[in-house]
């Protein structure tokens, strides 16, 4: 894998290109936190403003007149990002992971397939033939280079809880892992412009006339999660974003939460090892609460008797990421607890026979009979 880095500023627009406008993308306006903007259109503009920019070379067009922040040649890496991102969506890759795999090219290559790199690393990724990528011939193919990277992301455990950082690194073993982050704005915005232009199998849809917004449809879905549909046991929807508008703390409880999802529910099991052989390090309903706080520095109590005590009381019109909500029982004492994750969805480990899963809130309302905000 290439050990060097690539130029991290802004690159300056080729002279060949007509001054327009350079779209600046910011972490703030392009992050893919779709829950936190349905009042609010700036991301969605943004996304906007950056899909016109690209549709002419998309729509086949020479792409002259067009410049795109922090990309030198749009014309070469425009297609680049559509050939990792079709690939991404034929393979039924969440859309976290098609941005991990757009930053970690930009940082790579900056989206160029090139034929050189560091030692015998090339292509898109960087990928090197000696570490079991392939031969030069199959990594300079975009779409080879793409599914061995998004195989990889896949092999690793509890990628969806990581960081755009932590993700690419644990596929790269880059020396300088730090150097992904700040790709993730553009590539957010990149992917949410792309994604709406492409079929199920990744392909080029026909254009029906109307603009697809992905902030607009996740505003849709968002209230109580009942657009989702059936989520698998042990999944996220695709599509599903930590909140970025939560506090820190509050990100860092649903990383490790979210992480553990899919691991056995063990009643009485501490959480402290949910994917380790041993049941009794296994989650049950309260242990993951605690748990996940414990991980962002918060100590809430052990059993839901007592965590509907912790934090304040706060109305089901109200929830926010981070909220417990209890069920079963009675309000002084219930039974079961969840996290509501954003998005309109609840992580919780069920009961005997069952994963750690999300589900829509809507499942959940009817029998709520606390809600606790703990920060």
């Amino acid at each position: 894998m290439k050990k060097m880095v690539l130029a991290a500023t802004a690159v300056a627009a080729s002279p060949l290109l007509l001054v327009v406008p350079v779209i600046a993308i910011s972490a703030g306006s392009a992050g893919a936190n779709v829950a936190a903007n349905c009042e609010d259109d700036t991301q969605d503009l943004d996304t906007r403003a950056l899909a016109a920019q690209v549709e002419s070379i998309l729509s086949g067009g020479d792409g002259e007149g067009v410049e795109v922040a922090r990309l030198r040649d749009p014309r070469e890496q425009i297609p680049n990002a559509r050939t990792i991102l079709a690939t991404g969506v034929a393979m039924n890759v969440p859309a976290r992971g098609q941005v991990v795999a757009l930053a970690t090219a930009m940082q790579e290559s900056t989206l160029r397939n090139i034929d050189y790199g560091d030692r015998d690393s090339v292509g898109l990724f960087q990928q090197r033939p000696s570490q079991g990528w392939g031969t030069v011939e199959q990594i300079m193919d975009p779409v080879h280079s793409s599914k061995k990277f998004y195989q990889g992301l896949l092999e690793v455990a509890g990628w969806e809880s990581l960081t755009v950082t932590q993700a690419a690194q644990a596929v790269q073993r880059s020396a300088y892992p730090d150097a992904y982050a700040q790709w993730e704005p553009l590539a957010r915005a990149l992917q949410q412009a792309i994604v709406p232009t492409l079929d199920a199998r990744g392909e080029g849809g026909e254009d029906d006339g109307e603009a697809r917004s992905p902030a607009a449809e996740g505003c849709a879905r968002e209230g109580d999660g009942s657009g989702y549909g059936p989520i698998p046991d042990g999944t996220l929807p695709a599509g599903y974003e930590i909140p970025e508008d939560a506090p820190a703390v509050v990100r860092s409880a649903l990383r490790w939460a979210v992480g553990q999802l899919g691991t056995p529910y063990q009643w009485g099991g501490s959480c402290t090892a949910a994917h380790g052989s041993d049941p009794l390090g296994r989650c049950d309903c309260s242990s993951l609460m605690q748990q996940a706080y414990k991980a962002a520095g918060v100590r809430i109590g052990r059993t839901t008797y007592v965590q509907v005590e912790d934090g304040r009381a706060v109305a089901l019109d109200a929830l926010k990421p981070g909220d417990l909500v209890f069920t079963r029982g009675t309000k002084d004492r219930p039974e079961h607890v969840g996290m509501v994750i954003g998005h309109g969805l609840v992580i919780n480990a069920p009961r005997t026979g069952t994963v750690v899963r999300v589900e829509p809130l809507a499942d959940w309302k009817p029998q709520i009979l606390a809600a606790r905000r703990v920060v």
